[in-house]
């Protein structure tokens, strides 16, 4: 089996390459290509992912390339985890939005649209040569925002799968909670990629004991110190909010913290010099410690699980994924594309479980987001200033014409340099 990591040079890549290496008999990878045109970033990860593999007995090989033709040909997958502009372009996400007062976020709100006309048009290219090289191939996007480049490549007839590590986390969390085995936990999750709630925690599967009323109970402190909200807003609402929601039940709040410390940018980008001088020590085998706080958690667990079901001998598994929703909400288009469980495998893209009744407080916001969605990728492969501002306008946290037109101004200074029509 091969396996092709597009964007391997990313401080990201050890994470991705010990669950490869301990979760062999899951995955067995025959052949590994990282991609990356960071000839100097490639090299680096690459020494180290074969010094991981060999600590832990792996006979794949590991083969680093800036080719992304000759990287992909004969893939049986083709993993893609890249940032256009890289952190540069990530701290100016976070920080003009903040000009207007609106929420620096490199997924959420008007960062999130400049994220998306950066990212899909340089996706779609990489899809299409995947295409050409390995027909059979597919394509699991771990690249945000994953619910807009995930409609861009479905609608483009990609065979693809979006992944985000949202659930597999809540599932880790709530199962140690629990005192339950990762695997005896299942997510009722649904919603839009980085737009979700847990409307359950489940014993053992779908159809089993919900156990989110007594982890509310027994833990609604931990759980909503996490997310950095109030106990009471969980107590009253009865579900957990992904942390992304933050954005929505606390804007103002977040906005003040956001301009009175310094950015997640910053911080990643000083994280990252330090992991890639520690990648460079020929002693170490494993990953880092710190490469925890780098973010990603359990990102290969649930990649490994995604691409065995793909690739699997007929068998299928049930997993979150972002996908379309082909009738699963009832009140969004079928070809909107939804972050819900869904069964993978057995020869074919993965197909939504029925979801559960999304409650109007959360179907509301889910149908306004799905419509900015609609629009940002309008302006993502159309272009123009004016597609841009109908997004903005539409976000539910914009909203109004003057800050819309603000922030377009802005976005379009700001990335010049990445949209070719602009």
């Amino acid at each position: 089996m091969k396996l092709a990591v597009v964007g391997g040079g990313s401080t990201y890549t050890p994470e991705l390459i010990d669950g490869f290496a301990r979760l062999r008999d899951t995955l067995p990878i025959g052949e590994l290509v990282l991609i990356d045109p960071a000839a100097d970033r490639l090299e680096l990860i690459g020494a180290l992912a074969r010094r991981i593999f060999a600590r832990q007995g792996h006979p794949g090989l590991i083969t680093t390339t800036p080719d992304l033709d000759a990287g992909v040909e004969g893939a049986d997958a083709v993993l893609i985890q890249l940032r256009v502009g890289g952190q540069a372009a990530r701290l100016q996400d976070e920080t003009w939005p903040l000009e207007c007062g609106c929420v620096g976020q490199e997924t959420t709100g008007a960062g999130g649209l400049a994220k998306a006309l950066r990212t899909v048009p340089v996706v779609l290219d990489i899809a299409e040569r995947v295409r050409r090289a390995s027909p059979r191939a597919w394509i699991i996007d771990f690249t945000n925002p994953v619910g807009i480049v995930t409609r861009a490549l479905l609608q483009a007839g990609h065979k693809a799968v979006g992944l985000c590590n949202v659930a597999i986390g809540f599932q880790r969390k709530f199962a140690a909670l629990l005192d339950l085995a990762p695997g005896d936990i299942h997510l009722d999750h649904v919603g839009l990629n980085h737009l979700t709630w847990e409307l359950g925690v489940r014993r053992g599967g779908p159809d089993g004991e919900d156990l989110l009323p007594r982890l509310l109970s027994a833990h609604g402190d931990t759980i909503a110190g996490d997310l950095h909200l109030p106990r009471a807003v969980l107590d009253r609402l009865g579900v957990v909010p992904s942390y992304y929601l933050r954005y929505f039940y606390a804007h103002d709040e977040v906005v003040r913290e956001l301009e009175s410390k310094p950015s997640r940018a910053a911080e990643v980008a000083a994280m990252e010099k330090e992991l890639l001088a520690l990648y460079g020590d020929p002693a170490l085998d494993e990953k880092p410690a710190l490469l925890a706080k780098r973010g990603g958690a359990f990102y290969s667990e649930a990649a490994v699980d995604l691409a065995a079901a793909l690739l699997g001998d007929g068998g299928s598994a049930v997993q979150v994924v972002n996908t379309y929703n082909n009738g699963t909400l009832p009140f969004l288009p079928d070809d909107a594309v939804i972050e819900v469980q869904a069964r993978v495998g057995g020869g074919s893209g993965p197909v939504p479980l029925a979801a559960p009744r999304l409650d109007p407080l959360y179907a509301g916001l889910v149908s306004h987001v799905t419509a900015y969605e609609d629009l940002a990728l309008d302006a993502a492969l159309r272009g123009g200033r004016d597609r841009v501002f109908k997004a903005l306008l539409a976000h539910p946290l914009v909203g109004q014409s003057a800050l819309a037109e603000g922030l377009t101004d802005r976005l379009l200074a700001h990335n010049k340099e990445h949209l070719a029509w602009a």
